[in-house]
């Protein structure tokens, strides 16, 4: 049975968007353990913030409470169902908004998004079993990633290399700014 906030129309864990970013990670719902830190991917077993730092996308690695400090790397987070939390099986299918996520792109322009996990992927993207590393459509302008998932349930199926493409990318997007500056 999914968990539904009692914060009364306000998301679980905000989204962390601004125009212009690099790159989106998008989830599907916060964990327990996010809902009650109110952080993005607080679960100690989840491999999140350890393989930002170790693909170069954070000079550091970060713990899940600084989650704001993404938006200085031009990186944003958000998730599908922003008003339950839980285990992806446990999430009521209505409450997986794929509509407002596209709005979102739309809106602020990223110039990737990031899934971190095929399910979120498959929801977002309209297709059943998106394989990993970068699509070949773009997403309302973006281009798209699908990555391994680093919940700790999710270990057995894990591959740092998607997350490494993802970062291939932003990194390049860096350097070609600072070409021009």
């Amino acid at each position: 049975m999914p968990r539904a906030s009692s914060l009364n129309n306000q998301q679980l864990v905000p989204d962390l968007l601004a125009p212009g970013l690099d790159l989106v990670f998008c989830g599907t719902a916060p964990s327990p353990a996010s809902f009650k830190a109110r952080a993005y991917y607080a679960n100690p077993g989840n491999a999140f913030w350890p393989t930002l730092h170790a693909v170069g996308l954070t000079p550091e690695r970060y713990t899940p409470q600084r989650y704001p400090e993404l938006l200085a790397w031009r990186i944003g987070l958000t998730d599908l169902n922003k008003t339950e939390y839980g285990s992806d099986h446990e999430l009521s299918p209505g409450a997986m908004d794929a509509g407002s996520l596209h709005a979102k792109l739309r809106k602020y322009r990223p110039a990737a998004i990031a899934f971190t996990s095929k399910n979120a992927a498959s929801l977002a993207l309209g297709v059943k079993a998106p394989a990993y590393g970068r699509q070949t459509g773009l997403l309302e302008g973006a281009v798209a990633f699908v990555l391994a998932s680093p919940s700790g349930r999710a270990r057995s199926f894990w591959t740092i290399e998607p997350w490494r493409a993802a970062a291939a990318f932003v990194m390049e997007r860096r350097l070609a700014r600072e070409r021009t500056t």
